[in-house]
């Protein structure tokens, strides 16, 4: 129990970082789900880090209202920000969601009386618990297997194999994508606002290219054929360094090496169940024979 409690107090962030990045990862599975592109997520992370920080220290705010402040303004954003960008597609797409990105950190930079400008918001309440991260990312990963086996799952499908033809079929292809980038923009102002009450300070750099990358990295990564994958993906990123830290100035280098490796010798992801299936396939024809 002892030795339990000394790893807690060493790790305890490490372990929970790795739950609010696996809901990152899953927040831009689901517009990568539905066809979409989008390097927007970084700065939904950061509106709802913002928006809850600032309900938590300014307004004496609960906790729980706090992550509803910080979930609702990302969706609020990404509904008028998808009334406008989501008839893009593809690398047009990403520039338009990167370059929202850059908006949202230009602003909060020049808004320095709310949001503390270039040196950020300290001092934020520690109120993030174990279970606070643990059940908001079982909620996430049951909500989208429920919405992957649903009828908007297989519109999603469709969308991002042939949107022309799913138009063709009846679907609503505007409504399913306005979905899909709300949700995740949901999912992502979620994991912000756990972030926020975990790490005492937040400031606009955190939110930027570099976060919107790693994002998408995650999940690509570890793969975008499940749900498992991208929270794989999460866990291989987040670890990765803490894992190659002994390696001191190599450390990067070896990082990048590993995440080139996997790419081109695993372009389906870390996570793929139909190389699984082939897998055991021959394993079980070798046992039969």
């Amino acid at each position: 129990m002892e030795s339990f409690e000394n790893f807690w107090q060493i790790y305890s962030n490490l372990v929970l970082t790795l739950g609010i990045n696996a809901m990152l990862a899953l927040s831009i599975y689901i517009t990568l789900s539905c066809g979409m592109l989008s390097l927007a997520n970084a700065a939904f992370m950061g509106i709802g880090a913002y928006t809850s920080s600032i309900l938590t220290m300014s307004y004496e705010a609960p906790f729980a209202l706090a992550l509803a402040g910080g979930i609702a303004m990302p969706m609020l954003v990404a509904f008028i920000l998808g009334k406008v960008t989501l008839h893009l597609s593809g690398v047009y797409l990403a520039m338009a969601t990167l370059a929202f990105g850059e908006v949202v950190r230009i602003t909060v930079l020049n808004t320095e009386s709310l949001t503390g400008g270039a040196l950020g918001l300290n001092g934020i309440p520690n109120q993030t618990q174990w279970w606070h991260v643990l059940l908001a990312l079982a909620v996430v990963l049951a909500m989208l297997a429920c919405l992957r086996r649903s009828k908007v799952g297989r519109a999603f499908e469709a969308i991002k194999e042939d949107e022309t033809a799913a138009g063709l079929m009846g679907i609503n292809t505007n409504a399913n994508k306005m979905l899909a980038f709300v949700l995740g923009a949901c999912i992502a102002g979620l994991a912000g606002g756990l972030s926020a009450h975990l790490t005492y300070f937040i400031g606009p750099n955190e939110y930027g290219f570099d976060r919107a990358v790693e994002i998408l990295t995650m999940a690509i990564l570890g793969g975008i054929n499940s749900l498992i994958g991208p929270v794989v993906g999460s866990l291989f990123l987040t670890l990765l360094p803490e894992l190659l830290r002994g390696l001191n100035d190599f450390r990067l280098v070896v990082n990048g090496l590993l995440l080139v490796l996997v790419v081109l010798f695993l372009p389906r992801g870390l996570w793929d169940p139909a190389r699984f299936k082939r897998l055991f396939g021959r394993q079980a024809k070798k046992g039969a024979q």
